[in-house]
């Protein structure tokens, strides 16, 4: 199956995932619910979650033991993505083509459907599959989770992010707040596939050191995209960075430089699939994609 089909595929699982997922309607007020829904779907390109499950089919796992972690990791996402929007941090009006959701809901629902949504991924991890048999690999999963989307990664990130604006910057620091405010997700996405399949512990440095350098990659064309992106086809604000003087790689390495550091990132992970063979061939086809994306 060529990529884009099989990326399409795999959204329309995790589509599926995310709605059986989901509170039900009478168990939870019905104007949060509703938040919740608005900012999940029509969702994006699902990346962190499919980064999961094809990790997990490289690593020879079932995909039906990553789903639900995958779901948590876009509730998690979508939950970032409600709150960086608000005024108090990057005040963007445009979100997946459409209002965000405090335009829509007003910013203290907007505010507890992100809260909504991270405390309910973890339940999710923690409770499904049932039963015992993985029930270790669920632990390190939700360990997981928790660091990347905590201070030590996602929350973290976003602090360094609005202290560094309008400030001088250098390499390093850039590194590190993109390290932790998007890359610390995607790595872990791809890590979690590689737990849920049982992976060794070599195997899981390899996916390890592969998400790193994919997080990087998407970070660094994300800044790119701010500059240069079609807002049609990106589905919200661009220009934003340049205005809230905020770090970003074009900023201190230029357009072209930034794209040959995300050359040479995909170039890392290319590396770190080795150890899979032809079995990370399609993690290697998510990297390219990655790069050579236009939204």
């Amino acid at each position: 199956m060529r990529l884009p089909a099989r990326m399409h595929s795999d959204r329309r699982l995790v589509d599926a995932a995310l709605r059986r997922f989901l509170p039900r309607r009478l168990e939870v007020p019905l104007t949060v619910r509703r938040a919740m829904v608005y900012s999940l779907f029509p969702g994006g390109k699902r990346l962190r979650p499919i980064l999961a499950i094809t990790a997990c089919r490289a690593l020879g796992g079932r995909v039906s033991d990553v789903l639900p972690a995958a779901a948590a990791i876009e509730m998690i996402h979508t939950y970032s993505l409600i709150h960086d929007d608000l005024p108090a941090l990057d005040n963007d009006d445009l979100r997946r083509g459409r209002a965000t959701s405090h335009r829509v809901f007003g910013e203290a629902m907007a505010i507890l459907a992100g809260d909504a949504l991270l405390t309910h991924a973890f339940e999710i991890a923690a409770t499904h599959p049932g039963g015992s048999g993985l029930a270790a690999r669920k632990m390190r999963t939700i360990g997981l989770l928790a660091r990347a989307a905590g201070v030590n990664g996602m929350i973290g990130g976003q602090v360094m992010d609005l202290e560094a604006e309008g400030r001088p910057f250098s390499y390093g620091t850039l590194l590190k707040i993109h390290r932790d405010k998007t890359g610390a997700l995607i790595s872990a996405a791809a890590q979690i596939g590689g737990i849920m399949a049982g992976g060794g512990r070599r195997e899981l440095l390899a996916l390890r050191e592969y998400g790193d350098a994919v997080g990087l990659a998407f970070q660094i064309v994300d800044d790119i995209l701010d500059r240069e992106g079609d807002p049609d086809r990106l589905g919200k604000t661009i220009g934003k960075d340049a205005r809230s003087r905020k770090a970003t790689f074009p900023a201190l390495l230029g357009v072209e430089g930034s794209r040959r550091r995300a050359e040479a990132a995909v170039g890392c992970a290319d590396r770190a699939l080795r150890r899979f063979g032809r079995r990370g061939r399609v993690l290697g086809l998510l990297a390219r994609f990655i790069v050579d994306r236009v939204s």
